[in-house]
């Protein structure tokens, strides 16, 4: 809600960097985002265009962020370049988390917070990406990722403590909540405002559509909206795929192996007694003894433990070891010599004094090796298969420590390598929009769409029964734009549309003058030529504004921005012509006679205040290690990033 007041300038260049931003850490390390401060270098590159606390960000550092930042943004935008992110405000965004992140980490260790290897190595332990078939950490595969990166495990550790300092300073800030009475009614007054205005529509499908468009308009078209008609970037994936059926033959136990089996677990074979147990621990004796005699009496032991301001535990079907485990050997062995329903106790526990009760006695028979067969071999396989899976994994982790290539490894394990079409990071191939992507290829396209063209196939966990990918990159189909003769109709359809929606915002601007100037919106719609749906009239407040589950509506939205007795002109949703929007009234809202309201209010704002306070939590202990930014190092570096080289 808080947001919702405020004026906050939400740019797109903020969206697509926080956007941008949140895929990077989605994929984590397999994108390679994880990457040490290098703040050496020389030139352009190895200047500082921020210090925070002594320590220094450079321009190589600001640059291999926005490179990564660009790399991925690519994949859901073809076309986008560094010029760009220049352009939307990405370098400063990305100084600004770097500053935030060395300056937090800083602020910490002044205070006295450290992080340890220990809580390093867990954060490492649990990133999917480094987990084996087996979905444990894997040495190899760390290994193995983070030097296909460039990384070293030193810049990797560095950046988990980082961020894991941010956690311990920021969390708490976070869970802020508190919002007093006086903060939350102005807020509360607005939800209640209520504003009262028109909207019609100027559809675009209603203006003359115009002569057909020449061979020469297609064509300019074409060229000036490359970027409509172009395929993003797509892959082509080898992939063979490991499982528990692949390693079989090898799971298969044997007769002697299901034989020793057997004879390794012969217990769990033999006949057997189980006992259904109730327990009460009494910690004083007299106490115990006062419960023992009133069971023994006949009065139920859950009814007296409760008249005692205790409550019974129940243990069912317990063999004599089990119950032990539970309880101890000295009260196993009292309740497995008692008769059913018996009352035994009371008797020294590990806390205090047990008396407990015989529920049931049941006699599981035993089962010979034909009986037990099934299950041993159920047993067997599942092991033998973990094994098989885990060995072979070992082997293909070998080969490619070796720089072996997917078509030998394939060869030497005896797996099938199968290729996929040039296929988008979701799995969708363009050229066959009515195909739905197959899901097991997802992990595989993930894999595919974090290497790059030269590096070592990885493993990709598949499931949860052990199976797994090896998967290499094949090639990359770079983005490009569909051929002109592939996409004419198209093309031309897209012309004459923009034409109409050209037309209808001439026509929606002239009328948004009259309105301006005093004419009502009917007189205005009638000068237009222009038939439309009739003039919808608005009546609402902030509150049902807010209420909506599906967002904001961006109409209603301005309508709330606008002064009484003006005019606005948007654009109308799927670019179905421009909407004209007049506000005849507005209403102010007063809540100091509405308790309910403000008190609602002061909750909702209480689940977001925390964010306001993080931010100036963060640009405080920023200030207070010190930070210096070097404008001018910044404007160099912008400017070679867009191509127009250094100090000009």
């Amino acid at each position: 809600m808080l947001s919702f007041f405020r004026r906050i300038v939400n740019s797109k260049a903020g969206v697509f960097i926080t956007l941008a931003l949140l895929g990077i850490i989605a994929l984590s390390f397999a994108a390679g985002d994880v990457t040490g401060l290098s703040s050496g270098g020389g030139g352009l590159l190895g200047s500082p265009v921020v210090t925070v606390g002594g320590t220094s960000v450079t321009a190589a550092d600001v640059r291999k962020r926005a490179e990564d930042e660009v790399r991925f943004a690519q994949t859901q935008q073809p076309g986008f370049d560094l010029a760009q992110l220049v352009q939307l405000g990405g370098v400063e965004s990305i100084v600004d988390r770097l500053a935030n992140a060395i300056g937090l980490n800083k602020f910490g260790e002044d205070q006295g917070l450290r992080v340890s290897r220990a809580l390093i190595g867990s954060e490492i332990k649990n990133i999917q990406a480094f987990q084996g078939p087996t979905g444990q950490f894997d040495q190899a595969t760390y290994e193995r990722l983070i030097a296909q990166r460039g990384l070293t495990d030193a810049q990797v550790q560095t950046e988990i403590a980082r961020s894991t300092m941010t956690q311990f300073l920021v969390t708490p800030t976070v869970g802020a909540s508190q919002v007093s009475q006086k903060l939350a009614l102005p807020y509360a007054s607005l939800l209640l405002e209520r504003r009262q205005g028109q909207i019609a529509l100027i559809p675009a499908a209603a203006v003359p559509a115009g002569p057909s468009p020449t061979d020469a308009e297609v064509q300019k078209f074409y060229a000036g909206h490359l970027p409509r008609y172009t395929v993003p970037e797509r892959r082509v994936v080898r992939y063979a795929i490991v499982t528990p059926d692949s390693v079989k033959a090898q799971a298969t136990p044997s007769d002697a192996e299901i034989q020793q089996a057997y004879n390794g677990n012969a217990a769990a074979y033999r006949p057997r007694e189980q006992r259904t147990v109730s327990l009460v621990t009494v910690l004083d004796q007299k106490a115990a003894d006062a419960l023992a005699a009133k069971v023994k009496g006949g009065t139920a032991l859950a009814a007296a433990a409760r008249a005692a301001g205790l409550e019974p535990r129940r243990i069912d079907k317990a063999d004599k070891a089990a119950l032990a485990g539970q309880t101890s050997a000295q009260v196993a062995d009292a309740l497995f010599a008692a008769q059913k329903s018996a009352v035994v106790g009371p008797l020294k526990g590990a806390i205090g004094f047990v008396v407990a009760q015989v529920n049931d006695v049941t006699q599981v028979p035993g089962r010979s090796l034909v009986q037990a067969r099934d299950e041993i071999v159920a047993t067997l396989t599942r092991s033998k298969t973990t094994d098989a899976l885990s060995q072979l994994q070992n082997k293909i982790d070998d080969a490619l420590a070796d720089n072996a290539n997917i078509n030998e490894v394939a060869n030497d394990q005896k797996l099938s390598v199968t290729a996929t079409k040039p296929l988008l990071a979701s799995g969708i191939d363009p050229d066959d929009a009515a195909t739905k992507p197959d899901p097991r290829l997802a992990p595989i396209m993930q894999a595919g769409f974090a290497a790059e063209e030269g590096d070592t196939p990885t493993i990709v966990a598949l499931g949860t029964d052990g199976g797994f990918a090896l998967v290499g990159l094949d090639r990359i189909v770079r983005a490009a734009p569909r051929p002109l003769a592939q996409v004419r109709a198209q093309v031309a359809k897209d012309l004459v549309a923009e034409r109409q929606r050209n037309a209808a915002r001439q026509i929606a601007s002239q009328a948004l003058a009259k309105l301006n100037k005093g004419t009502d919106l009917a007189t205005v719609l009638g000068q237009t030529g222009v038939r439309g749906p009739a003039p919808q009239r608005i009546d609402t407040t902030r509150a049902q504004l807010n209420a909506n589950q599906r967002g904001v509506e961006p109409t209603l939205a301005l309508l709330f921005s606008m002064p009484q007795g003006s005019a606005r002109m948007l654009q109308a949703p799927n670019n179905a012509g421009w909407l004209l929007l007049k506000l005849d009234r507005i209403t102010p809202g007063d809540a100091r006679g509405k308790p309910g309201v403000v008190a609602a209010t002061r909750a909702d704002l209480g689940r977001v205040i925390g964010q306001e306070y993080a931010q100036q939590f963060t640009r405080a202990a920023v200030d207070a290690v010190g930070v210096k930014r070097k404008p001018d190092a910044l404007a160099d570096l912008k400017r070679e990033l867009t191509g127009q080289g250094g100090n000009q």
